[in-house]
């Protein structure tokens, strides 16, 4: 089927100063979607082009039309003060809010195209009438979605996992102890504040670390190291040359299983993943022994890492964060879309009735 696709980022490495996490894996879903015979149109702007001079090579189609199409795939956009609720034109505009509104205006509303929303970011509202629209699916990459909602987590590509080997990737040099990727949002600082205050800030008093991201107000850390915004591909580099990171989720994720692509991130460069308790279902993302409880527990843990660095024992703990991978698969993701977009078009039942 023809699939119009909206999204607010890049799909190549894109500009430094940008929180777009897609980039991991919004490019391989859609190269999955279009091997799997689907066409693919970008409806929003190509900032590829646009702000990184990347033409991705001419491999994809961008239209800021309303062009024929089957289904309407949104990564769902909300407002932001100051940024995408001003009027066009004016200073730090971004058009992606008025552009979601008219694509859905055109296609859902006037033509009742069916429409699928990934709410990536856990911003649709619970009394949202799009819950409740005939011919819409509302994703979400949670393990346990709003009801109603079907479950679509961040893919990792199949390849991926399968190059990577435990035995290398554990003995490879580790300049840091900690390091982590990420940014404090004005809209969820609090939120993810008191985490990093009670995760990695104890920790980052005692180990070597590394913080990349867009961290605005840093005064009450002033032990810890802040990189500032680091190019996309530098995360990996810091990955790899950490021990382990902390998975620091917002409030909201970690009370319904949302992991964010920075597990899939950091396990495919060989830095293991603390993750804290208080995630929902934490046992499937990591093993027992990389769940942690508190502060103290993260500078317990990171001191028996450093311990058991390239032995046995810490190649099998790479080995079943590898395996937990599989719960991102590409090709696992790509089949629950599909079985989506079957649900909401009628293929299924077209099929059965050609059959």
């Amino acid at each position: 089927m023809k699939i119009g696709y909206s999204f607010w980022g890049f799909l190549g490495n894109g500009i430094t100063d940008t929180p777009d996490g897609g980039r991991s894996h919004r490019r391989p879903l859609i190269d999955a979607l279009h091997d799997r015979g689907h066409e693919i149109v970008f409806l929003q702007a190509n900032r590829d082009l646009l702000e990184a001079g990347d033409n991705l090579g001419g491999a994809y189609t961008f239209d800021s039309g309303i062009p024929d199409i089957d289904v309407l795939f949104l990564e769902w956009r909300w407002p932001i003060d100051g940024r995408n609720t001003t009027q066009c034109g004016t200073p730090g505009h971004t058009c992606d809010l008025h552009r979601q509104a008219e694509l859905i205006k055109r296609y859902s509303v006037a033509c009742g195209t069916p429409m699928v929303i990934w709410d990536k970011d856990r911003q649709l509202r619970p009394d949202s009438p799009w819950r409740r629209a005939p011919r819409v699916a509302i994703c979400e990459a949670a393990l346990e979605p709003t009801p109603g909602a079907y479950p679509l987590l961040f893919p990792v590509a199949d390849r991926l996992l399968a190059q990577a080997d435990p035995s290398v990737l554990a003995q490879q040099p580790r300049e840091i102890t900690l390091g982590y990727v990420g940014n404090q949002y004005v809209g969820n600082r609090q939120d993810r504040d008191e985490h990093f205050d009670r995760y990695f800030s104890p920790a980052a008093s005692c180990f070597d670390h590394q913080v990349g991201g867009k961290w605005t107000d840093t005064s009450r850390w002033p032990h810890v190291s802040f990189l500032g915004r680091i190019p996309f591909e530098e995360a990996h580099r810091l990955y790899s040359g950490a021990i382990a990171t902390v998975l620091l989720l917002p409030k909201r994720y970690a009370e319904v299983g949302q992991m964010t692509q920075r597990i899939f991130e950091a396990v495919l460069a060989g830095c293991l993943p603390l993750a804290p308790a208080d995630i929902r279902q934490v046992e499937r993302f990591v093993p027992e022994a990389l769940v942690v409880r508190s502060g103290s527990h993260v500078i317990h843990q990171l001191n028996r890492l450093r311990a058991i660095a390239g032995t046995r024992q810490h190649v099998d703990l790479i080995a079943d964060c590898l395996d937990r991978l599989s719960l991102f698969r590409l090709s696992r993701q790509v089949d629950a879309l599909e079985a989506v977009l079957d649900t909401i078009t009628g293929a299924t039942s077209r099929q059965q009735g050609a059959a």
